[in-house]
């Protein structure tokens, strides 16, 4: 239910300009981080769960934090 509201979304989301540093560091990546979370977000094996003001999408070995109104991508972690 929560992936279909991110994936009905999906032009919404974005993120902040010191999200993208964040969102890079934290996941070790290069390539511009808002597509790459959305990717993430497409994939069948990804999981939505909200929690507060907040969705966590699950997906491979990382979790990425949307706010659910905004759909800013606020953060986004590597499980280790």
């Amino acid at each position: 239910m929560h992936r279909k509201v991110l994936l009905e979304n999906v032009e919404k989301i974005h993120t902040t300009e010191m999200g993208v540093g964040r969102i890079q560091k934290n996941l070790e990546i290069s390539e511009e981080p808002v597509n790459y979370c959305i990717s993430k977000l497409k994939q069948d094996n990804s999981i939505v769960r909200k929690e507060g003001k907040n969705y966590y999408v699950d997906v491979d070995d990382c979790t990425i934090t949307i706010n659910s109104s905004s759909f800013t991508i606020i953060t986004a972690h590597k499980i280790r």
